[in-house]
C-alpha cells in the first residue's frame, strides 16, 4: 500500500448546504487526514483553467459556470491508497448510480450539483493540488 495525496473539492452545492464537516468526517472515518484546506471562490475563468482537460466537451461551459457559482472548498487529503479511497467514498459521478452510503448518493442534488470533485489518478492529483496549493502550504 502506497500513502498518496489527492485532490478534493467540495462544491458549491455542498458548502451553500454547510455539508464541509460531514463530509469531512467521512473522509477521516476512512483514514483520510486533510492535510491542506481553504474556502475561495473561483472566477469563471479559474475554474475554466482548472477544468482545462474538458473544454471540449459540451458540459464544460456549465461547469465552470457552477464551479464559479460560490464558495468551494479544496483540499487535499492524504492516506493509503488516497486516491482511490477518496473516489470509493466520493461514490459514482451519476448520484443515481452512487452506491448507498457514498457523498453523492446521500448529498448530491443532481449529475451536476453532486457535491464533491476528486483526483482520478496520480499524474491528475498531482496536477490539480499544484493548481490551489504550494508545497508551503501541505501540513503533513
Amino acid at each position: 500500500m502506497a500513502v498518496e495525496r489527492t485532490l478534493s473539492i467540495l462544491k458549491p452545492d455542498a458548502t451553500e448546504r454547510n455539508l464541509t464537516g460531514q463530509i469531512n468526517a467521512r473522509f477521516e472515518a476512512a483514514g483520510l487526514r486533510i492535510v491542506a484546506q481553504k474556502r475561495l471562490q473561483l472566477t469563471d475563468a479559474q475554474a475554466g483553467l482548472f477544468y482545462q482537460e474538458h473544454s471540449a466537451r459540451p458540459f464544460y461551459k456549465d461547469l465552470c459556470g457552477f464551479m464559479s457559482s460560490g464558495p468551494i472548498v479544496a483540499q487535499v487529503l492524504e492516506g493509503e491508497n488516497a486516491i482511490l479511497a477518496n473516489r470509493d467514498i466520493m461514490g459514482a459521478t451519476n448520484p443515481a448510480n452512487a452506491a448507498a452510503g457514498t457523498i453523492r448518493k446521500d448529498f448530491a442534488v443532481s449529475i451536476d450539483a453532486n457535491s464533491v470533485h476528486g483526483s482520478d489518478s496520480p499524474a491528475a492529483a498531482a496536477r490539480e493540488i499544484s493548481f490551489f496549493f504550494s508545497t508551503l502550504e501541505l501540513v503533513g
